[in-house]
């Protein structure tokens, strides 16, 4: 598919389609965010409701669609912010966001809300990164794909076998083609595991390169 000519969203995949491919589509007019969010949505609703069930998400941000909204006539009206302009973002459910609880996985902090957002959360709403929704993790990212709030999450490449932990969430979600990209935290092996048992690129920062406030 040509993103730069298609004529409408509905050749649009988003099992395929990189960041760059979303940016042309963008500029080409064939796509906008708050369509491209909706397309992500309704994929994590198909899956959760007639599978496979993965149990990646804790969390559907309801201002998801509104926000991409307002990213589109931003764009319209003064250009695009950054790269990441309008795009989808899931988030491992211990970074902080102040207008959503973030619990690490804990029925102790279920409904916690905190009183502002992480840094690196902060940077992504800065750059026009659409949050779409908190993602399972292991608790208190102690190590496996389970917690005390939600339970277990499963491969999405294979149902009986685990996303690894503890950014399973993470892993399990990018790929399921949930969102373009996502945050996951790792000390011991908590993003390279789930990238390698899920199949996705992932990156780790070099210590002491980007602020851990709010995670």
């Amino acid at each position: 598919v040509s993103f730069a000519t298609a004529a409408n969203a509905d050749s649009f995949s988003l099992t395929d389609a990189t960041i760059a491919d979303i940016n042309e589509a963008f500029d080409a007019g064939a796509l906008d965010s708050e369509t491209l969010v909706q397309m992500s949505l309704a994929r994590i609703a198909a899956d959760a409701d007639a599978g496979p069930a993965i149990n990646a998400v804790m969390l559907r941000n309801p201002e998801a669609r509104a926000t991409a909204r307002m990213l589109d006539e931003e764009r319209r009206q003064r250009g695009r912010r950054s790269a990441l302009h309008g795009i989808p973002v899931v988030l491992k459910d211990n970074f902080d966001t102040v207008d959503m609880p973030t619990t690490a996985g804990s029925f102790m902090l279920k409904d916690s809300v905190p009183p502002d957002d992480a840094f690196v959360v902060e940077k992504l709403r800065d750059a026009g990164a659409v949050i779409i929704a908190k993602l399972n993790m292991s608790e208190f990212a102690s190590g496996g794909a389970m917690n005390s709030l939600d339970g277990p999450t499963y491969n999405p490449h294979d149902p009986r076998r685990t996303p690894s932990g503890s950014s399973g969430g993470t892993g399990a979600a990018i790929a399921a083609a949930y969102a373009s990209g996502g945050l996951g935290s790792d000390t011991g092996g908590s993003m390279r595991g789930p990238s390698a048992a899920t199949g996705i690129v992932g990156l780790k920062p070099t210590m002491g390169l980007m602020s851990r406030d709010g995670i």
